[in-house]
């Protein structure tokens, strides 16, 4: 199992704590996903001028960067130029680091007809592809905002090459917002999910539709069904943990949550382990 956190969990930490707090807490690797609360890292000078000295520093410290998680919206049209923009930096960024993917949202639709918002989609992805296939790496379309459930995410992988475009299972999200079982998730996107974001979450019993974030464990999404699905279909991608310390300053501080989401997860693969053993 290799283990990844997104730099959205830890948002104070300059680049020096990030790579050693990674190594101390037992992370195989970092996704991007901001630097300091600074979204767009490829504008920062560590993945720029310097980038040479951060790849050392990472790969001194046997770390991998296992994506970049960009701003990237398909279905908006307003943002359409500054998509291709973001894409091609992160891009070039992934070519620096051997990372193989970017990770982009289908996005909100805000009142947009869905298939309005799908023929946006379909033309940005159509522009991306030689972008994709000339650096050699592959959008992760994240099971997200009104691209959650498995049929929607299908829908926005139709006519896409399987060669530059996968699917990130969040796999919080379809469990707690529309009670997908995990099963049902990977029997309409299995052949295509590619990396996978991980956390927990209750019920916020004083607000109908809401929830509030846990450390791992301490709510009720079903990783244990959840790892049993991906280990039986030999799902060796990463398990990245998505603690949004950024949105909501609110959330426990990393040095708490990281550590014990690597206990967690080092424990639910040990388990998994015996099943597959007996």
């Amino acid at each position: 199992m290799k283990l990844s956190f997104t730099t959205l969990g830890c948002p104070q930490w300059d680049l020096e704590t990030i790579i050693a707090r990674a190594v101390e807490y037992g992370f195989d690797g970092v996704d991007f996903r901001g630097l300091q609360g600074h979204m767009n890292v490829y504008e920062l000078s560590p993945f720029a001028a310097d980038y040479a000295g951060t790849r050392s520093r990472f790969e001194a410290a046997g770390l991998a960067v296992t994506c970049f998680s960009s701003s990237i919206t398909l279905v908006s049209q307003a943002r359409e130029a500054q998509n291709l923009e973001e894409l091609a930096r992160y891009a070039e960024l992934c070519g620096r680091f051997g990372t193989r993917y970017i990770r982009a949202f289908g996005g909100r639709l805000n009142g947009t007809d869905r298939s309005a918002g799908l023929d946006t989609a379909r033309s940005l992805l159509e522009r991306m592809e030689p972008i994709l296939r000339q650096a050699g790496v592959k959008l992760i379309i994240e099971t997200h905002d009104d691209w959650t459930r498995c049929e929607d995410v299908l829908t926005l992988l139709d006519g896409t090459s399987p060669d530059t475009v996968g699917v990130l299972w969040d796999v919080h999200h379809p469990y707690r917002m529309f009670g997908e079982r995990p099963e049902e998730t990977w029997k309409a996107l299995g052949g295509r999910i590619e990396y996978t974001h991980w956390k927990d979450s209750l019920p916020d019993a004083n607000e109908a539709g809401k929830f509030r974030y846990r450390f791992m464990g301490e709510g009720d999404v079903p990783f244990g069904d959840i790892h049993s699905v991906l280990r039986a279909n030999g799902y060796d991608g990463w398990y990245t943990f998505e603690w949004e310390k950024h949105w909501h300053p609110d959330l426990e501080e990393p040095e708490l949550a990281f550590p014990r989401y690597v206990r967690y997860m080092r424990e639910l693969e040990s388990a998994g382990s015996g099943r597959g053993n007996a």
